[in-house]
């Protein structure tokens, strides 16, 4: 590498636990993920263990409140760190992303006890958690669920199927939205469901294009029988407290997709920096330079996006409107740089001796999860105009 190829993200860290955090992150990086990630993620392999290792580390409760374990860090600096790990793995940026996601309705919305109950062993007991919202027939039209919770005294009833579960199969517990009223959003309630529950059952993975190292499986509700002191919120207030989550959420992704983006962008460069074409490298011919200078702009452009919305919500500010424009322009983003980088390596970008080809499967996912980026116009539709007339 010369000293124009790639080099670490200089990050503007608001405090020197978080600039402390970020070595410990890139340090930990460097030592159990990177090396292997190829490998893995060609043999499908889902790295259980480097979760339980970034529990032990504090990297699974960043955001939360120290009362229960939580890291107590802000928004700004916990994306920060997905970036770091999405860029290293997605499979494991996504996969703290997701974990996050299925904390928010206990965090938020639990009661005390219940908080006081669950959440230090969901945030650093070296559990992870996954988040059944979706369903075979219910992707973008999320409130038309169809799985049940049916109740009988102190006890819920759970029957139906999700689709598209992050983790599915593979988590300890799972939250877990559920009809129990009438049609349409406000007939949803949250539970909070133990991946051993009797009844509970997994389909084989889906076949993916992209983060083969990830799980996405089916999950059947077969008569799953969970406590009323598992319901999250109150009767009814479940795709309320979806929404809110996947608010978050979208920060999430935005950030992961930013983290693959820059991983394409460095090894764009590494290899304009080393290989050499008439007699010098590739890196001196204007046409690429134009398209370093471009996905450089393009990263640069989505970090500063999600972290604008990150600062929103870390002053208690609204946020819904920033983390949808966030999550838009950072999967679009990551889409386009890994394109663009595995044209820059021509030939070699193509095969699986070079990660740009994964990087550019793997970004076509971000533009799909948590809301598809045609819904993340709607959102932001809304806010500008809005809603639709009916």
């Amino acid at each position: 590498m010369t000293e124009y190829g790639p080099q670490p993200v200089d990050r503007r860290l608001p405090t020197e636990e978080a600039r402390d955090l970020m070595t410990l992150v890139r340090e930990l990086i460097e030592r159990e993920i990177r090396p292997m990630a190829a490998e893995e993620e060609d043999a499908g392999h889902f790295p259980r263990e480097t979760f339980r290792l970034l529990s032990e580390a504090g990297l699974l409760s960043l955001p939360f409140a120290e009362e229960f374990g939580g890291g107590d860090q802000p928004y700004e600096v916990y994306l920060q760190v997905l970036e770091e790990l999405a860029a290293a793995r997605l499979t494991v940026g996504l996969g703290v992303s997701v974990h996050t996601l299925s904390c928010h309705a206990l965090a938020g919305y639990g009661s005390k006890e219940q908080r006081a109950e669950h959440l230090p062993a969901m945030l650093g007991g070296g559990l992870l958690g996954a988040y059944c919202l979706s369903e075979p027939a219910s992707g973008s039209d999320a409130a038309s669920l169809t799985t049940r919770a049916t109740r009988d005294g102190d006890t819920w009833t759970l029957n139906g199927t999700k689709a598209w579960i992050t983790h599915g199969g593979v988590a300890d517990f799972y939250t877990v939205l559920a009809r129990t009223g009438g049609s349409g959003a406000h007939g949803i309630t949250a539970f909070l469901v133990p991946g051993d529950a009797e009844g509970l059952s997994a389909a084989q993975p889906e076949r993916k294009m992209g983060m083969k190292g990830s799980p996405t499986a089916q999950l059947h509700f077969d008569g799953v029988r969970v406590p009323d002191t598992r319901r999250l919120g109150d009767e009814g207030q479940g795709f309320a407290i979806a929404l809110s989550a996947l608010e978050s959420g979208r920060l999430g992704i935005a950030a992961c997709a930013i983290g693959v983006a820059q991983a394409a962008l460095d090894e764009a460069l590494g290899y304009a920096a080393t290989r050499r074409q008439f007699g010098r490298p590739i890196a001196d011919f204007q046409g690429l330079r134009f398209m370093l200078a471009d996905m450089a702009t393009q990263v640069e452009a989505g970090r500063a996006l999600y972290l604008s919305a990150a600062r929103l919500r870390d002053a208690g500010l609204p946020f819904s409107k920033e983390a949808a424009m966030a999550k838009l322009f950072c999967t679009d983003t990551a889409m386009r740089v890994t394109t663009d980088a595995v044209q820059l390596l021509g030939g070699y970008g193509y095969t699986l001796d070079f990660p740009a080809e994964r990087y550019m499967r793997e970004a076509k996912v971000l533009q799909i999860v948590e809301g598809t980026n045609q819904i993340q116009r709607m959102v932001i539709a809304r806010h500008l105009a809005g809603p639709e007339s009916r």
